[in-house]
């Protein structure tokens, strides 16, 4: 698919990155060149198809010439996370077996070189940048040597390319892992072809043709593996790289994307910081703002129901308010795909109100990714839309999803009893829960594993009430807590300019580790918590709470690179104080 775009794409700009303070592109015609000279490279150092070569990088274009050039030489591409540990390197290097890594920089080699000396089958490591081999011992090359040494072969290169077949392994992608160590997940060439044409019958309602994408999230995920780098060139779409996160919102000016694929953190962040700035703006800009937002979910919920001065009164809004919305995402924004976790309906209605075009999907990695997706023409947030084309889906009588289709993950590399408890006649039992709505569209009401059983019977979505938590602007983040209990009680993360603005009334400094022990601060935290209940089931309603010393953030582990909650991990540390609170 890649070698027909960039032959049909040739100079067009196809991969954007950041070079000399400004975005540089790169065509399709010298990605190709770089993919069949890599891909010989890795050849002459002994790569043979069916070998493993893990990939450590963050986003850039040679991340994408690397993925590309190990499929190509008939490998099987393993990309891991930038954010792992020496001891994830380790256990993906050992058990995948991989013969060969290729990294991006020296930090990053300073957290992979040390886990080598427990893989036996690895040979050598390809570096991007100037990289020591220390005491490691393993033969290092140089990227532009390995590239050298491939300038003449494409010939061979295509040859493989031919012969590979769509039922053929094309990656491991290894889950993100909220519970226990990573498996290795076997995604087929057609498994993630199938999800690019599903993705684009969907978006044919908006129209597809010169597109753009912002690339932030890691390549790494299935999500944006698929979703950020394949459909795309599926589409012959250009590909900007982002920064970083916190250079998000000037890239978006800057690449003025006509489709994203995101997380609902990101929502859940954007929405909190709308809120915030007009609750201190305050005035007539408050004021239409709030008048739009109350007109769009109107018009979401009831379409129609806006009397003939009202509608006239919304097209103004249209142009005072979202069309100013419309501008901070770049201007020319078709959709956004917000996948990955569930997407709290009341983000969703507020965003859609404002004129951006939110299609929450649902996925796994074990269906690379994609299951179901909203369609422009039938949105629904509280739902995820229906199948993908050609995907079945049905409940089991204890509610679990179950999915059966091409996009199907071959199953877990090297753990045939793993494989063998999701996989089962054929259906990928997914470990979510949910209910098919009369539409045909697909409603996910939680984790099996994360459901809550308190101790009279009860069942309880944690996610529910967490999205709920999280709305109050004093709650960053939450968790709640209670299995087999009583009742459930929280974990809070407060959010940033309220512990700001509350340590400044109060004469304390802004430190969340010492504000998490005052009594004062945490009693206006449950106060909080006291206003969120009432917009819960009886049975729901959270009776006590504790602070966070700190967010949940990638960098303590407490969250996975696509910014879902680490809740195990969550409990290492603070299990016993929510045991305290019964």
């Amino acid at each position: 698919m890649f070698f027909e775009k960039a032959r049909e794409k040739d100079d067009k700009p196809f991969l954007w990155a950041k070079r000399d303070g400004g975005y540089r592109p790169r065509s399709w015609r010298q990605i190709a060149d770089q993919v069949r000279a890599l891909a010989v490279g890795l050849r002459a150092l002994g790569v043979v198809p069916g070998d493993r070569v893990v990939l450590v990088s963050e986003n850039r274009p040679e991340w994408v010439i690397a993925d590309l050039a190990i499929m190509s030489a008939g490998a099987i591409s393993v990309p891991t996370y930038t954010t792992n540990t020496t001891r994830d390197h380790r256990h993906i290097l050992t058990d995948s077996g991989a013969k060969a890594a290729i990294v991006s920089t020296a930090a990053l080699a300073a957290r992979l070189l040390p886990a080598t000396a427990e893989a036996a089958k690895l040979r050598f490591v390809v570096a991007m940048a100037p990289v020591e081999a220390g005491a490691f011992g393993v033969p290092i090359h140089g990227w532009d040597d390995v590239l050298a040494r491939g300038e003449s072969g494409a010939e061979e290169i295509d040859a493989i390319v031919r012969g590979l077949g769509r039922g053929d392994v094309a990656c491991l992608i290894y889950t993100s892992g909220t519970g226990g160590n990573p498996k290795g997940v076997m995604q087929r060439h057609e498994s993630i072809l199938h999800n690019c044409m599903g993705a684009s019958e969907v978006l044919l309602q908006v129209g597809l043709g010169d597109d753009v994408f912002l690339s932030f999230l890691p390549l790494s995920h299935a999500y944006e593996h698929t979703g950020g780098l394949y459909w795309p060139i599926s589409i012959g779409a250009q590909i900007y790289y982002a920064e970083s996160l916190d250079t998000l919102s000037t890239n978006l000016l800057e690449a003025r994307p006509t489709l994203m694929v995101s997380v609902p953190r990101l929502y859940e962040v954007m929405h909190r910081r709308i809120q915030n700035t007009l609750e201190r703006q305050g005035g007539l800009k408050a004021k239409l703002f709030a008048m739009a937002v109350a007109f769009g979910r109107r018009e979401y919920e009831r379409p129609g129901s806006l009397n003939p001065f009202e509608r006239v009164l919304n097209r103004l809004l249209d142009r005072l308010v979202r069309r100013k919305v419309a501008a901070r995402f770049g201007g020319r924004l078709k959709g956004m795909m917000s996948g990955g976790a569930p997407l709290n309906p009341e983000v969703g209605i507020f965003f859609t109100a404002l004129g951006v075009r939110l299609l929450q999907g649902y996925g796994q990695t074990e269906a690379s990714p994609v299951i179901s997706c909203n369609e422009p023409n039938h949105v629904r947030l509280h739902t995820v839309g229906r199948p993908f084309k050609d995907v079945e889906v049905r409940i089991a009588d204890d509610g679990e999803i179950l999915v059966r289709g091409p996009l199907v993950m071959s199953g877990y590399w090297n753990d045939e009893v793993s494989s063998n408890e999701v996989l089962r006649d054929g259906w990928l039992h997914t470990g979510d829960v949910g209910r098919i709505e009369a539409d045909g569209c697909l409603q996910i009401t939680d984790r099996k594993k994360d459901i809550i059983v308190l101790s009279g019977g009860d069942n309880l979505s944690p996610q529910r009430i967490e999205g709920l938590l999280t709305l109050q602007p004093e709650i960053a983040q939450a968790m709640v807590y209670g299995d087999r209990h009583a009742y459930v009680v929280a974990l809070l993360v407060p959010d940033e300019g309220f512990v700001e603005g509350w340590a400044r009334a109060h004469g304390h400094a802004p430190e969340l580790a010492e504000l998490a022990g005052d009594d004062a601060f945490n009693k206006a935290m449950a106060a909080a918590l006291e206003r969120a209940n009432p917009d819960l089931a009886s049975t729901e309603r959270v009776k006590r709470c504790i602070v966070a010393a700190e967010p949940f953030t990638v960098d303590n582990e407490l969250m996975t690179p696509t910014l879902k909650v680490r809740r195990h991990k969550v409990l290492e540390i603070y299990g016993a104080a929510l045991e305290a609170l019964y």
